[in-house]
């Protein structure tokens, strides 16, 4: 379980109820994407994690569908931004760059997390996995 992982970690952090396995499948349907299995696994055991300074280290569920569909329906990011359709955005730095898993054309995502950065577009990768990337994250090693 990611979460005691987590707590081992840092004891600034909030964790939410579990998702059911329905909400998550409903997620893949909206977003038409095979939800990340290291994704699937921490919302069966959390719908968020708050860091410190309430920052959004895993947003909801329902955040995760509407601010992906949000950035890839956009016709005003359609215009600033390269696609966002091979990305599933599930957090966020506190300064307006986001974390997110690539998708794959098949629909399916790898484990690596990279961060897009909002000011010029980059996408750049951080971590190897999903629970390297909070260990990083929570540690100091990454930091945008």
């Amino acid at each position: 379980m990611l979460i005691k992982h987590l707590q081992t970690l840092s004891s600034d952090l909030i964790f939410s109820e579990p998702v059911s396995d329905e909400k998550i499948d409903q997620l893949e349907r909206d977003l038409d994407i095979h939800c990340p299995e290291a994704l699937r696994s921490l919302l069966s055991e959390t719908n968020g994690i708050i860091g410190e300074y309430g920052l959004g280290l895993m947003w909801d569920i329902e955040r995760i569908k509407e601010d992906n569909l949000g950035f890839r329906r956009s016709d005003d990011f359609e215009d600033l931004y390269m696609p966002f359709d091979h990305l599933i955005f599930f957090g966020d730095a506190g300064n307006g760059d986001q974390f997110a898993f690539p998708t794959l054309r098949n629909g399916k995502s790898r484990d690596d997390i990279f961060v897009w950065n909002h000011e010029d577009d980059s996408r750049s990768w951080v971590a190897p996995s999903l629970e390297v990337f909070y260990e990083w994250w929570l540690t100091g090693r990454i930091s945008v």
